[in-house]
């Protein structure tokens, strides 16, 4: 559903931000009788019931309404969608209805479970709890949710075994029949304005190509339907034959779909570029799974709704890592009619694995294989080695199970059988090393469900650190009851930590219609066991939206004229100060850190954004105070992304007694496009410090005194020596770790020093060698920001203080060395969000920079003397980052 326009989406915030405290409302009552009466906006919805009674008592036919009691509201919201208003402690400035239009009916029974559903629903961005159920044409949804909430097992009757065999038996190599457009039965047309444009040009011709993976792997050779020259409705009515049997299919096998356009072969050979692009034309894709979430195989008859956004370079034009959940947007999408055959009268279902056995030998070729980074490709030779040494890799080498499992024919029943043995007697494996099993390449649920139990083994620290994650591979899970779901919830209710940010991780996502049915239900299973925690998170997600409110309002009411800016600030502090959100935005628990308790004031930064900066006092640690921004318009799941690779940087430099004292400040993404930044206190811009001390800007950069004596401003005596022992410390693991991560985009507004020395940088827009250019040419020459005031300050200000710099050059290299022992953790980690939709990692060629950066599959005196480079180069080419951010200081002068 199209969200409403601004004017309407603002009606209420607006009022309040003009000083209006009235707003008229229509009032439809079930006696017929229509009343319309000025009520206050931040009336809650029991006060206004109250109101509308005392005046329905003068209209006729009141006797027949009855007890108040027995009635509740109901609107259209801003979604269009009916909402039924149980929660009647909510304000009507928070309800916002799309028309200030109320429908009182008559309330059903079982009011203390509709109320919780109402809070819900609210609470997780969709209305009511039940949509995803109720609207769902997938009965699936209803059965797991249950589930889910019930904490229990699916319970599935199996076919009598020797019946299961004997259909897995059979060497059947049809799959389905794909049509698309059933000559019987046809689905009701769209109107013809609804219906989407289909427009083929002459000269081509419409075919389908379809193809059977597990994770990332083709089985065999693609199916293609013969070509249809249709200016409208397709119909193949075509068998689509794939070489493999039916019992060789793997448990996960998906099927993927891809229609395109292809020119006919004499407009072909007239072109004069013969290039993907201009040989076909838009490609809707879809993907279904071939057995059902009760492992039985699928038959009759599906209709799949396709999405049209297709990533480039994808292999045999297929997209077997995109989701398996058709569109929701059934109206505007492209129709795929299939039909899987039946193969008996009895149901084909997946057979549990018999234990195999296997020999052992041992060869020393697979201790070079298995050292290997994640990246790097496996040749036929080599997988077949892994397969026959196969008990040798879990006796020497257990943390080498992902590469035996790339090993495995998954198109061979045998195979299948033997790891699924092997399995059971599987040493288990770390934590961090089980995260790799989580990766759409390995797909097999034993597979997941092992390393599921693997991951039991963390501490609540160390799920929180890789949580980011854990919710993205739910994007991989076919079936939404899964190992991996349960285990979330589990750990969430078992710490109001965890629940707190599993709920804003996947909150912040739920306007993605590919993971908003799953998600849903995983939070409406976590608000269900933690009913306590419902009002609290119900507080966060209210202030949060009036911050929106507040911002939507700055940015459309902005005038250059100082004039207007200083009217608009008295505006929204006005707005700021009215009863609903003084109330709201008050003793509220800090979405980026449950432990703080927020109490403060609000302005917001003169930029383009218009972000909000909230000043808070810490009530549950004596006052202190907390600064908070609020965005509205920048994608922040990039910068969270960094942020906690910084973090786990931090976290492994300390396993190794090394402390570079990172500032890895908080950010959460609450929302699309919006979110919140932690604002590091008593810290400023080397922009800022530099500008202070020159009277030119021009030749503010270049003045390498500024930043230590700015230091020495902040502090006196043996204060001033740790000042720059801080700085140098931090400045090493900086330098390092721009440099790994490949952050580009770094001027002198993005790095920053705090008071005590540490410095730190802010803003990750362009990571993994992503560095800004202007016509052509890089602007960011350096491989890290290393310049010589920065050495002026590592030095204490004399020239020949060579054993300071010598020391933040150990640092440097000393800290290199570390990362590179875990390069594998780290490639996992960005894989593992590849489907997440950050603009700069979107395939597996963005994780190569990692790859290069850290030198893996290389020694350390080798991957140590590429570092020693990249650091001279930074020394020696330090003058160009000063040109920039001269040329940033003169375009950004305020």
């Amino acid at each position: 559903m199209p969200p409403a326009k601004t004017d309407q989406l603002d009606l209420w915030a607006e009022s309040g931000l003009n000083g209006d405290d009235q707003v008229m409302v229509d009032f439809l009552l079930p006696t017929g009788i229509y009343i319309q009466m000025e009520v206050p906006r931040e009336s809650t919805i029991q006060h206004i019931k109250l109101l509308l009674w005392k005046e329905a008592q003068t209209y006729p036919l009141f006797s027949l309404l009855g007890e108040m009691e027995g009635h509740m509201f109901e609107c259209v919201n801003q979604a269009a969608v009916h909402e039924e208003l149980e929660d009647e402690t909510r304000r009507l400035c928070d309800v916002r209805p799309f028309l200030p239009v109320l429908k009182l009916i008559t309330r059903n029974c079982g009011r203390a479970e509709r109320i919780l559903d109402s809070k819900i629903g609210v609470l997780i961005g969709k209305g009511d709890a039940y949509e995803y159920s109720s609207h769902c044409t997938c009965d699936y949804v209803l059965y797991i949710r249950d589930c889910l909430l019930a904490n229990e097992s699916p319970h599935l009757t199996l076919v009598h075994c020797d019946v299961v065999k004997t259909m897995f038996e059979k060497e059947i190599s049809t799959i389905g029949s794909v049509l698309a457009r059933k000559t019987s039965n046809p689905p009701l047309p769209l109107p013809p304005k609804k219906r989407p444009p289909t427009v083929i040009q002459k000269g081509l011709y419409i075919q389908v190509r379809a193809g059977l993976f597990h994770g990332t792997e083709l089985l065999c050779k693609p199916a293609v339907s013969s070509e249809s020259s249709s200016r409208s409705e397709h119909v193949w009515n075509k068998t689509l034959e794939f070489d493999i049997a039916v019992c060789d299919l793997p448990r996960m096998a998906r099927l993927c779909f891809a229609i395109y356009a292809v020119m006919d072969k004499v407009k072909k050979q007239r072109s004069t570029k013969n290039t993907h692009l201009n040989k076909y034309q838009t490609i809707p894709w879809v993907n279904t799974m071939v057995f059902d979430y009760r492992g039985q195989l699928k038959t009759g008859d599906i209709i799949l709704h396709c999405w049209s956004s297709f990533p480039d370079e994808l292999e045999e034009m297929l997209n077997p890592i995109g989701t398996i959940q058709t569109n929701p947007y059934t109206e505007n999408a492209t129709e795929l009619h299939i039909s899987f055959p039946e193969y008996s009268t009895q149901p084909v279902v997946f057979p549990a694995f018999d234990k195999g056995r296997g020999g052992k030998k041992f060869y020393i070729e697979l201790k070079e294989i298995m050292e290997r980074d994640p990246l790097s490709q496996l040749c036929e030779n080599e997988k077949d080695l892994i397969w026959t040494l196969r008990y040798d890799c879990r006796e020497n080498f257990p943390q080498s199970l992902p590469k035996l499992l790339l090993s495995v024919k998954w198109s061979k029943h045998e195979d299948m059988a033997q790891l699924q043995a092997l399995l059971q007697i599987w040493p288990k494996l770390s934590p961090r090393d089980a995260l790799e099993l989580l990766d759409f390449n390995y797909p097999d649920q034993y597979v997941r469900e092992f390393a599921v139990i693997c991951l039991r083994d963390m501490s609540d620290d160390e799920l929180l650190q890789y949580l980011l994650q854990l919710v993205q591979v739910l994007r991989y899970e076919p079936y939404y009851d899964c190992a991996l779901s349960r285990f979330l919830l589990e750990r969430a209710q078992s710490s109001r930590k965890i629940g707190h940010f599993l709920f804003w991780y996947l909150r912040s996502e739920m306007y993605m219609p590919a993971v908003s049915v799953h998600f849903a239900l995983i939070l409406e299973a976590y608000c269900r066991g933690c009913i306590p925690h419902i009002e609290v998170l119900k507080k966060q997600v209210e202030a949060l939206n009036k911050l929106k409110a507040v911002s939507e309002l700055i940015k459309l009411g902005t005038i250059k004229t100082k004039t207007k800016q200083a009217h608009l600030k008295e505006a929204m502090m006005t707005c700021l100060r009215q009863t609903g959100f003084i109330e709201t935005l008050s003793d509220l628990q800090s979405p980026l850190n449950p432990n703080i308790l927020l109490a403060g004031r609000c302005k917001y930064m003169d930029s383009k954004m218009k972000p909000l900066w909230i000043v808070y006092n810490n009530k549950l640690l004596g006052g202190d105070t907390v600064s908070i921004i609020f965005k509205n318009g920048d994608d922040l799941r990039q910068d969270m992304l960094t942020l906690q690779i910084l973090r786990l940087m931090d976290l492994l430099w300390k396993e190794a007694n090394l402390d570079l004292r990172i500032v890895p400040y908080g950010c959460l993404a609450t929302g699309d496009h919006s979110g919140l930044i932690e604002v590091v206190s008593s810290a400023d811009t080397i922009a800022n410090i530099q500008k202070t001390s020159s009277n030119m800007a021009a030749a503010a950069a270049f003045n390498k005194d500024a930043l230590l004596n700015w230091l020495k401003d902040k502090n006196s005596g043996d204060a001033l020596d740790k000042a720059i022992e801080e700085f140098t410390l931090s400045c090493a693991g900086y330098c390092v770790a721009t440099y790994v991560l490949g952050i580009g985009d770094r001027h002198s507004d993005n790095i920053m020093v705090r008071s005590t020395g540490q410095l730190f940088h802010i803003d990750f827009g362009h990571i993994l060698g992503n560095f800004k250019s202007k016509f052509g040419i890089k602007r960011e020459r350096v491989p890290f920001i290393l310049t010589h005031d920065f050495i002026h300050v590592i030095q204490q200000g004399k020239t020949g203080n060579t054993e300071k710099f010598g020391n933040f050059r150990q640092y440097c290299e000393e800290a290199y060395l570390i990362l590179r022992k875990n390069g594998n953790l780290f490639i996992t980690l960005f894989a593992l969000m590849l489907t997440a939709g950050l603009p700069e990692l979107t395939s597996v060629k963005d994780i190569q920079y990692l790859k290069d950066s850290l030198a893996l599959g290389k020694t350390d005196e080798e991957a140590l003397k590429q570092f020693r480079q990249k650091f001279d180069e930074a020394l020696r080419e330090s003058w160009t980052t000063k040109v920039n951010w001269m040329a940033h200081i003169v375009a950004h002068p305020s």
